[in-house]
């Protein structure tokens, strides 16, 4: 950590397109601020897809089916972590500091979630259901499934960005951020990094790329361009017409 004067000085944290905030302070957000990005483009992809394929397109629809499968098993592991990990530290130090404020914005923050949970599975469900038959009736419903989950997770995004971001960098010690990200690390499991790496670097400019990298385990550049390829082969099918 760099002084000046009396007052501590961090390295800026990383602003990507459509982040509602970036809460400074000493703990590296880029992780979670890609996370954001990727959950962000890939729900426009998604509407885009929805809107664009045609119905007769079997395979298509079968492919969107499984990447949206991919995408919500990463959200999934991703709220977890976050609902067993970092909001109960971030309670305890609210609870400890009498912080009334805090504590409600981390009540919202699992309101939240328990509402966007089953918002994702219904999409999965009318996935599965134009994967299966084609028609309008079941695009149509898909369309409507996806843009109730889609307004859910954008403004959890902006209020976890705007308010508990903040509680995260104003609140935790070094070792506690160090092991909330740790833990992160522990719920995805090691099958899963051949979509994850690429998927959270899709669309990322290079300099927030590097940044990422920085912090990744030794190896994590020459296994993004080991596992691009396949990672685009299958965007290209599943967002053929996005």
């Amino acid at each position: 950590m760099k002084h000046t004067g009396t007052s501590p000085s961090y390295r800026p944290q990383l602003t990507l397109p459509g982040q509602a905030h970036t809460a400074e302070g000493p703990h590296d957000q880029t992780g979670m601020y890609v996370m954001h990005h990727a959950l962000r483009r890939d729900f426009d992809r998604f509407a885009a897809a929805v809107e664009g394929t045609p119905i007769a397109e079997h395979e298509v629809w079968a492919a969107l089916e499984r990447r949206w499968v991919a995408m919500a098993d990463v959200l999934h592991h991703h709220h977890s972590a976050e609902d067993d990990e970092l909001w109960p530290l971030l309670q305890r130090h609210a609870e400890a500091a009498a912080d009334a404020a805090g504590l409600r914005v981390l009540a919202e923050m699992e309101d939240e979630h328990d509402d966007i949970d089953p918002a994702l599975e219904k999409v999965r469900d009318a996935f599965a259901s134009m994967s299966a038959h084609p028609c309008t009736d079941h695009r149509n419903a898909l369309e409507i499934r996806l843009g109730a989950a889609h307004e859910l997770l954008q403004s959890h995004l902006a209020d976890e960005e705007q308010h508990a971001l903040p509680m995260l960098q104003r609140s935790l010690s070094e070792e506690e951020n160090a092991a909330f990200e740790t833990a992160v690390e522990r719920r995805y499991p090691l099958r899963a990094v051949p979509f994850i790496l690429p998927w959270a670097m899709d669309g990322v400019p290079a300099d927030a790329r590097e940044r990422l990298l920085e912090s990744a385990p030794p190896g994590y550049g020459l296994l993004l361009r080991i596992f691009r390829r396949r990672y685009e082969r299958g965007e290209r099918v599943a967002f053929r017409f996005a």
